[in-house]
């Protein structure tokens, strides 16, 4: 009764912080030694003789500084307007200029692309004639009235603006331009296609890497099985943190078939969370685990209200090895120097936690929140200290996390995908785009380019057009 009285407060506990509570992992140490702001010293706090004290003060000054304006940055053009005095007496002499900068702001403009081809009547040697046109320009999209440009920026509208189709029909609108949303549609899905060989590419380089993080996150999807309701589709999302490339590959569900599929041919280093799927792949034999450490801490960190001495105890030994990582980090070190470092220094703090666990787990309940974190931490231990064997390795799959953050936001703004079809069409633009913001790549100039380009480039010298990687 005890154990499950404090499953149940745990529980409470949890569903509270997810709907009221902070959603940070932030931990803050609890020094006791440290007076807080209203304690006061044995000795200060008695009765002491009353003197009385004169000083002189400066007085302040009235004339306070003007708060500083926001500097507009030097790359953005500059429209100039004149503003001349009334009633300026002739023979006046300039002696100079006050000049005020102010941002202003005109909607995105849409124009008509006008490709005129002159056509000629040409004699040939033997007194024939012929018709001379240069040729059209190759198209993102054949014999359509679509341009690269503004297929870009619907893609980022809804991929990384959050913006579904049928509210940039309505912006269109406001600008006096008529837009279907079912050729919006149909340009998405002419314009994916186009790009599933550059898609196909940035698998083939990922998965020809030594190391990988995975991660999945759910997605709703309409169906035909499910009329009124919606399907609880997958992201499976794999990361390349060294060459820092994202692949997105939709699934229909969570098992392991969708990893299995995409790691049959893979050897190397895998980094994911505690899912069990990950431990039962066909291809396990050429696949070594790596844990994350930070859903280690986050067991700790729910756990604070729990066992408050044991939490802390626990969550300052994470703090020590993320302080490594931090150190490692700003003094940008090599990867040979970061596996010294974790040698020198995280080893030590490792094998300290591990005996802490090993004796703390039989002295809590099972069922406790800081029983059930002390016992996924050791399970999980021998994947959870790998890190420290190689510097490319990272402590935790926070990054892939943070790829993973545009699907989220997405699902609040569109929330669902049309069909499973529609769902993988979605991973590859979110693969591309997630690449993009991985390697600080402005998304826009980029996918212009590419879809102006990539209907006539060499299919074995794709690589070159994904991003960051040239």
């Amino acid at each position: 009764m005890k154990q499950q009285i404090v499953l149940l407060t745990h529980q409470l506990s949890e569903l509270r912080r997810m709907i009221f509570g902070a959603k940070s992992e932030r931990f803050i140490t609890t020094d006791t030694d440290q007076m807080t702001l209203f304690d006061l010293p044995e000795q200060r706090a008695k009765s002491q003789e009353k003197e009385q004290i004169t000083y002189t003060r400066n007085k302040s000054d009235k004339n306070k500084k003007q708060p500083l304006r926001l500097e507009l940055a030097a790359h953005l053009p500059r429209k100039e307007e004149i503003i001349e005095p009334e009633n300026l007496p002739e023979g006046a002499k300039k002696i100079g200029e006050a000049v005020t900068e102010i941002l202003e702001y005109e909607p995105s403009q849409i124009y008509v692309r006008r490709i005129v081809r002159p056509k000629y009547i040409v004699s040939t040697n033997d007194e024939q004639t012929q018709i001379a046109v240069a040729d059209l320009p190759t198209l993102p999209i054949p014999k359509g009235n679509a341009g690269a440009g503004i297929l870009a920026h619907i893609l980022i509208s809804k991929f990384v603006d959050h913006l579904p189709f049928y509210r940039q029909v309505q912006i269109f609108k406001r600008q006096q331009v008529v837009i279907a949303e079912s050729t919006i549609s149909g340009w998405f899905n002419t314009t994916t296609n186009l790009l599933e060989p550059l898609y196909d590419t940035l698998k083939k380089r990922l998965l020809s890497t030594g190391y990988i993080m995975a991660d999945e996150t759910p997605l709703p999807v309409l169906t035909k099985d499910k009329p009124g309701a919606t399907h609880k589709g997958y992201h499976w999302v794999y990361y390349d943190p060294v060459n820092k490339l994202v692949l997105f590959d939709y699934q229909k569900t969570r098992s392991r078939e969708g990893p299995d599929k995409m790691l049959e041919n893979y050897t190397g280093y895998l980094q994911t969370d505690g899912y069990a799927a990950y431990t039962h792949l066909k291809n396990q034999k050429q696949i070594t685990l790596l844990a994350c450490m930070a859903h280690a801490r986050r067991k700790f960190e729910h756990a604070k209200d729990n066992d408050p001495a044991r939490a802390q105890e626990a969550l300052l030994m994470f703090q020590k090895l993320y302080d490594i990582e931090r150190m490692a980090r700003e003094g940008n070190f090599s990867f040979d120097r970061i596996k010294e470092l974790r040698q020198q220094k995280a080893l030590p703090v490792l094998n300290k936690m591990e005996a802490w666990l090993k004796e703390n787990i039989y002295q809590t309940l099972p069922k406790s929140a800081i029983g059930q974190a002390i016992a996924y931490t050791l399970k999980l231990w021998p994947r959870l200290v790998r890190y420290a064997e190689d510097g490319r390795f990272k402590i935790d799959n926070n990054l892939i996390e943070n790829s993973i953050r545009p699907v989220a936001l997405g699902r609040k703004n569109y929330l669902f995908a049309g069909s499973h079809h529609a769902a993988q069409q979605a991973a590859i633009i979110y693969s591309l785009l997630a690449t993009c913001k991985i390697n600080n790549v402005e998304p826009f100039g980029w996918l212009k380019h590419v879809l102006n380009v990539i209907p006539d480039y060499y299919a074995n010298q794709l690589y070159k057009l994904l991003p960051g990687q040239n």
